[in-house]
């Protein structure tokens, strides 16, 4: 499937001739096992129909910036945050130059501006349009912003000009788009990582655990195997699909997780611990399963799990890099500075996990990431686009 499967790929297609290959552009994602949305400006519904898109991306067009029938009329949002990228193709000179002004006057620009995940834009016009020094200011600037510029193709154009400006081939776009995601920057690295909760017996049919779903571990290890690292997955039991180029080790209780941890790190370079650990757990399973007394309580004796990423951070054989997270509820900055330095971390990612937008479960997420000697501050997006930013950070910190 390549780079582009399961990604969240929203197609923006505005007012040129060109906007036809925006069918077959998603005919290609969807081929790739992409998940598609599309975004039609007023100007090309006149060349393409909502219907056409909806019929080939399988989910719902979009044309309105006010939406109604999406989450309370803030459907430009919702939008922004489920994508991990954005191809603005065909982009016009129009829109081209109010993206560059920072515009946000119909929905495609709106949510060119909202989103936090990476912009590609595709250009198409006139040659003459193209070679035009405002364009190619604005052109400019779009690229000093790090948004993706994708062709044009030189050839004959629409109008019966000959030269530079018609939109790239929509296999073309495809294969720039997939280049993006392999970034390459933990080629030859060794990651682990541990994900999801764990499991603490009281009986065969009873257990103590903490809220987690696994998603933000699984992203992490699918973002450091895409980005060339070698990974191991440590997961408690949770209901996802092991990433491309991932080993999976299942594990239930904390303590399988800790000795997984501590064999599996011994000389990794990076060790990530994104697993909701269970603090406690009862100090014997009862071996069949406790019958209700009606009137008295039952009372189960806890004891404290091995904290795993303390144990891996202080091992005689610690990896490189050990990253923690610290998913609070109150005071979140202080505690995850403190949580860093007492366990010895060299990266904590702080998450609010009482905010309902990023709590367990949640398809987006917002961190902070704090080292000893600075913090950075990811803003709210999907985690499989965290991820790589995550991802990115740990990178530039090990190439120091």
């Amino acid at each position: 499937m390549g780079q582009l499967n399961q990604r969240h790929i929203l197609v923006a297609i505005s007012g040129g001739i060109a906007a036809y290959k925006g069918a077959e552009l998603v005919r290609l994602l969807k081929k790739q096992g992409a998940r598609v949305r599309v975004v039609l400006s007023r100007g090309a519904t006149e060349f393409i129909t909502p219907l056409t898109m909806q019929a080939l991306s399988g989910e719902p067009t979009h044309t309105e910036l006010l939406d109604e029938a999406a989450e309370a009329g803030m459907g430009h949002i919702e939008l922004a945050r489920w994508a991990d990228v954005m191809i603005i193709a065909p982009a016009t000179a129009d829109v081209i130059a109010r993206l560059a002004q920072g515009r946000a006057d119909d929905l495609l620009t709106t949510v060119a501006l909202a989103t936090p995940a990476p912009v590609a834009v595709a250009p198409a016009m006139n040659q003459q349009m193209w070679a035009h020094a405002a364009t190619q200011e604005n052109i400019q600037m779009l690229a000093s912003r790090h948004i993706q510029i994708i062709g044009p193709d030189a050839g004959e154009q629409a109008c019966g000009d000959v030269g530079p400006g018609r939109l790239l081939d929509p296999e073309a776009i495809v294969a720039a788009v997939n280049a993006r995601f392999e970034s390459r920057l933990l080629e030859g690295r060794r990651v682990v990582i541990t994900a999801g909760p764990t499991l603490e017996a009281i009986d065969p049919v009873r257990y103590l655990s903490n809220h987690s779903s696994g998603k933000m571990g699984f992203a992490l290890a699918g973002a450091c195997a895409e980005a060339g690292a070698q990974v191991e997955l440590i997961s408690g039991p949770v209901h996802l699909d092991t990433p491309n180029r991932v080993t999976l080790h299942p594990v239930t209780s904390a303590t399988e997780m800790c000795e997984q941890a501590l064999a599996l790190s011994a000389g990794a370079d990076v060790f990530i611990g994104a697993a909701a650990v269970a603090d406690y757990r009862p100090e014997s399973a009862s071996a069949e399963k406790i019958k209700k007394a009606d009137g008295n309580p039952l009372i189960l004796t806890l004891v404290e799990n091995p904290d795993i990423i303390a144990c891996v951070a202080q091992s005689s054989s610690r990896p490189y890099m050990v990253v923690g997270f610290a998913a609070e509820t109150a005071s979140l900055m202080d505690h995850a500075r403190e949580k860093r330095q007492r366990k010895g971390l060299d990266m904590i990612i702080a998450n609010d996990v009482s905010d309902p937008d990023t709590t367990f479960g949640s398809e987006q997420n917002a961190v902070h990431l704090i080292t000893a000697t600075e913090e950075q501050s990811l803003p709210l997006a999907s985690k499989r686009v965290i991820a790589e930013q995550i991802v990115a950070a740990v990178a530039a910190t090990l190439n120091r």
